[in-house]
């Protein structure tokens, strides 16, 4: 495989680096792999930390910013950060009003993240945490214990970073947190494997004509192979999917991501195919964002995420935001 790097060994170094160069409104600690806000800490202001495994981008660095997260820990390619990284965020982003931690359901994750949180509660840093677990195509997975953490973590860092930088306290913002990634789910669908830098090719063998339903952000295992379907009958299948559990009875977010690999011809083509299958089970679509948000590498494939929400949430999802990775309003 061609890869667009020096060395695997300084894959998400380089990256830092070049995301430091590029974004002066960031601090990007490239040696400690920590991204904050560069006016952090904010006086009064609520701190969000989050992180994980590099390779998934724009999540978590790229959401950094007013309006979603103050800091972002980076692991190496799809391996969690350490908790050391966690601690040092935290204590840049505390003003004294506490620090919410929002954490993809991956046992490396909440194992860090609940070791963080003890140290930097020592430290005297009042902390809250949130389990995004939004994935509903398995139970259990390759990395987790429980569903998977995927496209719902893009709405509880928007959601819940909306709130904050409204002034809301730390059980305020914590409560939506809560409530967004309980009314979130995703259905993703892989086309091809992803290739790591350290392996240089595929991480799992898809034959030519068959794809993946159900697949992992790491390109886990899914629910069931078949032969290669149209957009349209992928969509059927995800949406039906997210609808079987989430049962909605009001308007949707809809996020129609895509896993890396996919170009956006492809995927507003499929999102014409997911409202379709929205408009006829009855389900109005209060908004909606189309594009990479939360990859997997060069993964060619998508995923569908919706979260149910209230007027309090809508008019949260509208507030400004100024990150790398999103912007609006602003």
């Amino acid at each position: 495989m061609k890869m667009l790097m020096n060395v695997p060994e300084r894959v998400v170094s380089d990256a830092l680096h070049g995301m430091a160069l590029a974004h002066p409104e960031l601090v990007v600690d490239v040696d400690n792999r920590v991204i904050v806000r560069r006016d952090a800490p904010v006086a009064g202001k609520v701190g969000l930390v989050s992180g994980g495994g590099s390779g998934h981008e724009p999540l978590h660095g790229g959401f950094v910013g007013p309006g979603m997260l103050d800091a972002a820990c980076a692991g190496e390619v799809f391996t969690s950060p350490v908790p050391d990284q966690m601690v040092r965020a935290a204590a840049a982003v505390d003003s004294g009003s506490g620090v919410l931690l929002i954490v993809k359901n991956y046992t490396g994750d909440v194992l860090n993240f609940d070791m963080a949180a003890e140290l930097a509660e020592d430290e005297g840093v009042q902390i809250a945490k949130v389990l995004v677990q939004d994935d509903v195509a398995v139970t259990d997975s390759t990395y987790t214990a429980g569903r998977r953490g995927t496209g719902g973590t893009l709405f509880v860092e928007k959601l819940a970073g909306a709130a904050a930088e409204e002034g809301a306290d730390l059980d305020r913002v914590a409560a939506i947190a809560r409530q967004v990634s309980d009314s979130s789910r995703s259905f993703g669908v892989a086309l091809s494997a992803c290739s790591t830098p350290a392996k240089g090719g595929p991480t799992f063998d898809l034959p030519a004509g068959e794809l993946e339903l159900g697949i992992g952000i790491h390109g886990e295992p899914g629910r069931e192979r078949r032969a290669m379907m149209t957009s349209g009958e992928i969509a059927d299948v995800a949406v039906d999917a997210l609808l079987e559990d989430l049962r909605p009875d009001g308007p949707v977010l809809a996020l129609v991501n895509g896993m890396g690999g996919t170009p956006l011809l492809e995927l507003y083509g499929f999102n014409a195919e997911v409202q379709r299958v929205l408009t006829a089970r009855g389900i109005p679509v209060a908004r909606t964002l189309v594009g990479n948000y939360v990859t997997s590498l060069d993964m060619a494939g998508a995923s569908v995420t919706l979260c149910q929400v209230d007027e309090e949430l809508l008019r949260l999802w509208d507030a400004p935001v100024s990150t790398p990775g999103l912007r609006w309003g602003r």
